[in-house]
């Protein structure tokens, strides 16, 4: 005789359970309802009957609770004094009666599904430090259009990794093992562009001594990153979209078509459907890049991760220096209009000018000025918040960073420096945006590599 197993998933298993007992529960009652005995005053079989079923399907989910929740528990015991991500933001409304007995659960699951995330990403893409949601949305974009062939537009400031992005979709794309080709629209004189594109006969103009192969050409196969697009001429971009269209080519100088095979990324900082209406840039070329675009956060709008961004850059450069919490404050509390360019060459000469740890005095004089309206015994300096709120937010938040640092990021700890419950240092975490990641001192295990500025 052949046994087949039934496979039943665990949470369909738990309503199956009480919908057992509330089925025995009402077929007893019909029994003994039936029998007479409650009709003849003798209502303890009932009562019996029911508080055993009672106490039965307590001890029941008593044991389900226990079965999931206690691996958990052990879990939580002992990874609390390590937790070092920030709580979620503060609840806002009334809380659940009891709501403070399973927090720490809450903030433990909320920080691993953050952590397996962070992991995810550092995997992936180990040459981008991005822990903040708005980058790992970007990076959760490239590998959806990867592997695809469709042309892609980046947009966002200068200075926010556009190329590195770029580069990043084709080394996830079928694309891989081919060319990725970069040119630079606004960096190559109008007059050399075209060749530089498309190659040239030898003879063309003066100057041609020989035939010479194009980007587009030399691509073949790959990918052609084509950056600060909306620099390029109008001549030019006829050119382009041919190509795009046709999939050929033709150098100057030559007559013969010469087909490729290649996927364009583009990238710009400018607002191509503002030029687009302004006749400088042609409207069918922008429809045929903008297949799909997305923009890159500017470094202000994921303020997150500069702590860990600069944290990882000085170990590059200097590996035993490190950041005092005046100048984490400082270089987060900065608004980076250089973006990662900008934070590059900071770090660098804070490096070059401090022994060992970098304090304000050792960044430029744009970003001392937000530290020195963090510190409480310092004179306001002219330019200044005036702003009560404001100032003392930004001093919670000088005080929280140093005494992370002195626990090594340890918040039980920090909490216990500050004179506060654990509970409210991860409200104040989270709503102050610090990176407890980023203070932690090192430890074992790959680490991402800083996030390269554009050329």
């Amino acid at each position: 005789m052949k046994v087949q197993s039934i496979q039943i998933q665990f949470y369909l298993l738990v309503p199956l359970i009480f919908a057992g007992f509330t089925a025995l529960a009402a077929q007893l009652t019909y029994h003994l309802m039936k029998s007479g005995a409650v009709a003849a005053g003798r209502t303890w079989p009932l009562l019996a009957t029911g508080g055993l079923l009672v106490a039965t399907v307590f001890l029941c989910g008593l044991l389900i609770l226990w079965l999931v929740f206690r691996p958990v528990e052990i879990f939580l015991k002992e990874t609390r004094p390590l937790v070092p991500a920030p709580a979620p933001a503060p609840f806002r409304g009334r809380r659940a009666p009891g709501y403070e007995a399973i927090e720490p659960l809450v903030h433990t699951l909320n920080w691993m599904t953050d952590a397996i995330g962070q992991l995810e990403a550092q995997t992936l893409f180990p040459d981008v430090v991005a822990p903040s949601p708005a980058m790992r949305s970007v990076l959760g974009l490239v590998l959806k259009i990867a592997p695809t062939d469709s042309t892609v537009l980046i947009l966002g400031e200068s200075g926010t990794g556009k190329e590195l992005i770029a580069r990043n979709i084709h080394s996830h794309s079928r694309r891989a093992n081919k060319p990725f080709v970069a040119i630079n629209c606004a960096g190559i004189p109008e007059g050399l562009l075209e060749s530089e594109l498309f190659g040239h006969e030898k003879g063309a103009f003066t100057g041609a001594y020989a035939r010479k192969i194009g980007k587009l050409e030399a691509a073949d196969g790959g990918t052609v990153f084509l950056d600060e697009i909306a620099d390029m001429p109008l001549v030019i971009q006829a050119k382009i979209l041919r190509a795009l269209q046709e999939r050929e080519i033709e150098r100057v100088g030559g007559g013969k078509p010469i087909p490729v095979d290649i996927r364009v990324l583009a990238a710009t900082n400018k607002d191509l459907a503002k030029m687009v209406q302004e006749g400088a840039f042609r409207e069918d070329l922008f429809f045929r890049i903008n297949v799909f675009s997305f923009r890159l956060p500017a470094l202000r709008e994921r303020s997150q991760d500069i702590p860990l961004m600069a944290t990882h850059l000085l170990r590059q450069i200097k590996p035993e220096g490190s950041f005092s919490p005046q100048a984490l404050a400082a270089l987060t509390a900065h608004r980076w209009p250089g973006n990662v360019r900008e934070l590059i060459n900071t770090i660098e000469a804070a490096a070059a000018l401090a022994p060992d740890v970098i304090g304000p005095e050792h960044l430029h004089a744009g970003i001392r000025l937000p530290t020195e309206c963090l510190l409480p015994d310092s004179a306001l300096p002219a330019g200044c918040s005036w702003n009560l709120d404001e100032r003392i937010a930004a001093m919670e938040k000088a005080m929280i960073m140093e005494a992370l640092m002195r626990a090594d990021g340890v918040q039980v700890r920090a909490a216990a420096l500050l004179g506060i419950k654990e509970r409210s240092l991860w409200h104040r975490i989270a709503k102050h945006q610090i990176d407890v990641a980023a203070i932690r001192p090192d430890r074992s295990g790959p680490k991402p590599v800083l996030q390269k500025a554009e050329p």
